[in-house]
C-alpha cells in the first residue's frame, strides 16, 4: 500500500481514476489535473480529499503546478475524432506532461488493448509483444492510433529524461461507476438490447478493487526503457456472457444483436502472464465483481455477494 507520497493523477473524475484516486487520498496528498468542465465532478473530486488544478493537455499550462510528485499517474484519455487533435493531446500532451514531472520516483502511462492488430480469433490473448495496429472502433476512430502514439511519446520520454516508466495496456475495466461490463447491462436496462459486433466478442474484465491492488507493484516494475504490461484481468470472457449473468441478477431478458462489422478486432482479451508476474493474481472473479457493481448501483433489485 502506497502511503506517505504526493501522487499526481490526470483525469481525476474518470471511470477508472477517480475510484483510484479517492483510495490513494486516503493515506497521500493526491493531485488531480483535467479540463474540469463539468464543476460538479469538480467538487465530487475535492470532496474525496484530492487538490485540483485545471490543466489542458492540448495546451497545457504547468506553471502552479508542482514539480516534486512522487509518483506520476497519467490516465487522462481523448477520444477525439479527429487524428491531429486526438494525438495532439494523447501523445503531444504526454509528452509535455512528462516533460514536467521528470523528477518523479516513477510514472505510470495508461494505454489500451487496442492498440493490438485486428485478430481473426476472437479467443486470442494479446500478448505485450504482438503486432499494433488500428482496432478500428467505429465508435472511438482514433482511439488505437493515438494511443500508439502517446505510447511512442512516453518510451522516448523514459528514456530521454530518465523517468521509471510502466506503460499499462488497460483491459475492460470496470466498477459501479462504469465500464463496458456494466455499460452493456446499463444499455439493456434501457434499451432492451445491447449491441455487440461479434459472436463471441471475448475481453478480459478487471475490476476497480484489482487496479487499485496493482498499482504499487507496478509502479514498482516501472523501468528505463519502459515497462510495457497488460493491465487486464485473469479471466477471459465474452461480453455475451457477462449480459446473461448480468441480466439474469436484474430479472430482465437477455437480448443481445450481434452487428457484424467487417474489419474490426473481434475481441480484446489480454495475456496475462506477464502482469501475474508483477501483480500476482486478480482477487475479485468477474462474476462477483458483476453483482457487487450492480448490487450498488439497483440496490432494490440485486444483492451483493
Amino acid at each position: 500500500m502506497i502511503e506517505g507520497a504526493k501522487i499526481l493523477i490526470t483525469g481525476p473524475a474518470g471511470q477508472i481514476a477517480f475510484p483510484l484516486a479517492k483510495k490513494l487520498a486516503e493515506r497521500n496528498e493526491v493531485w488531480g489535473i483535467a479540463r474540469f468542465s463539468d464543476p460538479a465532478k469538480r467538487r465530487e473530486v475535492e470532496a474525496a480529499g484530492i487538490k485540483t488544478l485545471t490543466i489542458d493537455l492540448e495546451n497545457p499550462d504547468f506553471g502552479e503546478l508542482p514539480t516534486d510528485f512522487t509518483y506520476l499517474l497519467h490516465l487522462a484519455v481523448s477520444f477525439d475524432p479527429d487524428y491531429n487533435r486526438a494525438i495532439r493531446i494523447n501523445a503531444e500532451g504526454t509528452g509535455l506532461l512528462m516533460a514536467h514531472c521528470r523528477n518523479v520516483k516513477a510514472a505510470l502511462v495508461m494505454s489500451t488493448t487496442s492498440v493490438y492488430k485486428l485478430h481473426e480469433d476472437p479467443w486470442h490473448p494479446f500478448h505485450e509483444d504482438d503486432p499494433l495496429g488500428d482496432i478500428s472502433l467505429p465508435s472511438m476512430p482514433t482511439y488505437s492510433i493515438a494511443k500508439i502514439a502517446e505510447e511512442g511519446v512516453t518510451r522516448f520520454c523514459a528514456r530521454q529524461f530518465g523517468i521509471k516508466t510502466v506503460i499499462a495496456r488497460m483491459g475492460a475495466s470496470y466498477g459501479p461507476r462504469g465500464g463496458l461490463p456494466i455499460f452493456s447491462l446499463q444499455a439493456l436496462l434501457a434499451n432492451g438490447v445491447v449491441k455487440t459486433r461479434w459472436d463471441p466478442c471475448v475481453y478480459s474484465p478487471i475490476h476497480d478493487d484489482d487496479i487499485y491492488a496493482h498499482i504499487e507493484p507496478l509502479l514498482d516494475a516501472a523501468s528505463i526503457p519502459a515497462t510495457i504490461v497488460n493491465f487486464a484481468g485473469d479471466e477471459h470472457v465474452p461480453l455475451q456472457e457477462w449480459v446473461k449473468y448480468g441480466a439474469g441478477l436484474l430479472g430482465i431478458e437477455p437480448k443481445i444483436e450481434v452487428v457484424a462489422t467487417p474489419g474490426t478486432s473481434r475481441g480484446s482479451a489480454a495475456d496475462h502472464h506477464r502482469r501475474l508476474a508483477i501483480t500476482g493474481p486478480c482477487r475479485v472473479p468477474w462474476r462477483d465483481g458483476i453483482r457487487n457493481a450492480l448490487a450498488e448501483l439497483y440496490p432494490d433489485r440485486v444483492k451483493p455477494a
